[in-house]
């Protein structure tokens, strides 16, 4: 079941939201938001898959509260201002639904965010397909040290080689277990290998990768 929340600052577009999601099976709808600040703390306390997040919104955007979530939440924007799509993709917003939108296209959207929940590695899984241009690689967890964000190209370091795909550096953490830790803004590493913890730096066998402040706490 995918679970989300809607937090729009129109009570009809919630109301709209409501109506359609009630006719999505493999949709669970918990709650409605109509304060950003309040949706965004109750996501915190309690974490759902999905967030339909308008981007008009008074005291914060939806722009500026999709950057505070956390890599692993998807969010499909809906909006009456199609001059936000190219923003909202920028952010590896899921879909992005222009109001006023029927239903068969907001059940589009909620089928995309189901399709890629599925795809999602679990932590017993073990490895994850990794799309390169020689087709899809895969990659075992345990030999995964870090990855390194190039633009929209990451860099993928393991034990005996390294692999380069074209993707965000969001839709990477996406696709790693928890594991596996922020160190800075460019760098994602592998908690279990580990070998040094420095103030600045962590050494992973051959490599050392930087720690920023701002990430250290995770460490």
């Amino acid at each position: 079941m995918l679970k989300a929340i809607a937090i729009d600052d129109e009570h009809m577009a919630l109301e709209v939201i409501k109506s359609h999601a009630a006719k999505v099976p493999f949709l669970e709808l918990q709650a409605l938001f109509s304060d950003a600040i309040q949706g965004f703390e109750y996501h915190k306390a309690q974490p759902v898959d999905l967030i339909f997040l308008d981007i008009n919104m008074p005291d914060i955007s939806g722009i500026d509260l999709a950057g505070m979530l956390q890599p692993e939440t998807m969010v499909i924007f809906t909006t009456a201002y199609s001059e936000y799509a190219v923003k909202g993709f920028e952010l590896n917003a899921l879909d992005y639904l222009l109001k006023p939108f029927p239903l068969s296209r907001f059940l589009k959207a909620c089928q995309k965010a189901e399709d890629w929940k599925q795809l999602q590695p679990t932590e017993s899984n073990g490895h994850v397909f990794i799309k390169t241009s020689e087709g899809q690689i895969r990659v075992n967890f345990e030999e995964l040290l870090f990855c390194e964000a190039t633009g929209n190209y990451v860099t993928l370091y393991l034990d005996q080689e390294k692999i380069v795909s074209r993707m965000t550096f969001k839709e990477m953490e996406k696709l790693l277990p928890s594991y596996f830790v922020r160190t800075h803004r460019s760098f994602v590493a592998n908690k279990n290998r580990m070998d040094k913890i420095e103030k600045h730096q962590v050494q992973l066998g051959e490599y050392t990768v930087p720690v920023s402040l701002s990430y250290a706490g995770l460490l």
